[in-house]
């Protein structure tokens, strides 16, 4: 599969989210509260009473259990003259049986008690109990991979492997912890736009994680913790003097549109050079500063450009470990700005002008 800056749909959260589902008690929780408070008449009795006794028998539930499901509201009962529980037979036999079948699933008593008053159908419960079990089973996928990380290190490295692992010990929330560190590198760009930035250049934390993921993951969240790092990051990606950029918005609009034609040439293959791309590159940075293209701009440029430091090297090393084919932004301008150094150095490569991808790029 060629590699390209993937797209994707933006979502306010990075991974799952589920809202706990919590049900109005419509009546305390008593027994003279939660069952129907009518006495037993020829009036009332739908069809055959049963004691509370009788309805354990025919179920197989405990007494103390139909007891827990009526001070519950789960189930409906009736007082006779005497003020004993009775139940309708077959309506008490039919919802214990239900209620004994969502136990079964797992599902709990709010989600079960809103099935049963109509507040939730049973598909929609399902499907909440089904999207919380991803999100444990997520949870327990990268605790055993962290487990598996410190068990494989090298007994001299365990316990810098374990501290590391221990800060990191929920993917969702070290990719929440990436993302906000991005969202303070490009501020004030629009936070739509950095969301649709996120989907291309954050990875994402994969359901079933190996040791080595879980270890990348835990490292690029120990760099993005440094107060130290945004100041570091922000300077690499705006390049040179970024205090000096008025207008930053548009600067990451078109070299967000740069990036994506850049991207082609790239996965085919096309070696780094001077001539359109470079120049709509160079050009946009001057413009945002309120400058002009021109031989001094495009040196400040390179010179700025030349060494992003050893934990921003770090950061994109980690990142296209774990994006794999998946080109990133970083890849791109690390393209531009080998053709900057070749535009500098006076280097530029032949290019075959008479091939297909070279078409527009000669000069």
């Amino acid at each position: 599969m060629p590699a390209t800056i993937s797209s994707c749909v933006v979502a306010t959260n990075h991974s799952p989210r589920i809202r706990g589902t919590r049900v109005v008690r419509r009546y305390a929780k008593s027994s003279s509260g939660v069952e129907v408070q009518q006495t037993v008449t020829d009036d009332t009795c739908s069809g055959e009473l049963v004691s509370i006794g009788e309805l354990s028998a025919r179920t197989g539930l405990t007494v103390r259990t139909i007891r827990f499901y009526c001070d519950e509201g789960l189930l409906e009962a009736r007082r006779s003259p005497g003020g004993h529980r009775m139940f309708d037979a077959g309506r008490a036999v039919d919802r214990l049986a239900l209620i004994r079948r969502l136990r079964a699933l797992g599902l709990g008593l709010d989600s079960i008690t809103e099935v049963l008053h109509g507040q939730l159908s049973l598909a929609e419960a399902v499907a909440v109990e089904s999207a919380r079990l991803d999100v444990e089973f997520r949870s327990l996928a990268w605790r055993r991979a962290s487990l598996r990380a410190v068990g494989t290190a090298a007994p001299v490295h365990r316990a810098e492997r374990l501290a590391l692992l221990a800060a990191a010990q929920d993917g969702g929330a070290v990719y929440d912890g990436i993302v906000q560190f991005w969202r303070r590198v490009l501020a004030p760009v629009a936070r739509h736009r950095i969301a649709e930035w996120v989907c291309g250049n954050v990875p994402e934390p994969p359901h079933d994680p190996t040791a080595e993921q879980v270890v990348a993951f835990a490292e690029l969240a120990t760099l993005v913790a440094d107060p130290a790092m945004t100041s570091t990051a922000r300077q690499h990606y705006w390049r040179h003097q970024p205090e000096t950029i008025t207008h930053r918005q548009r600067l990451f609009d078109e070299v967000g549109e740069l990036v994506m034609d850049v991207v082609p040439l790239i996965t085919a293959g096309v070696a780094a050079h001077t001539g359109t791309e470079l120049d709509r590159f160079v050009r946009a940075h001057a413009t945002a500063r309120g400058e002009s293209d021109s031989p001094g701009f495009r040196r400040q440029l390179w010179i700025a450009a030349r060494d992003p430091g050893r934990r921003v090297d770090r950061y994109w090393a980690l990142t296209d470990q774990l994006n794999r084919s998946q080109l990133t932004v970083e890849a791109v301008h690390r393209w531009l700005l080998d053709s900057l150094s070749l535009h500098e150095s006076g280097a530029a490569p032949d290019l075959d002008c008479a091939h297909p991808d070279n078409v527009g790029t000669c000069r």
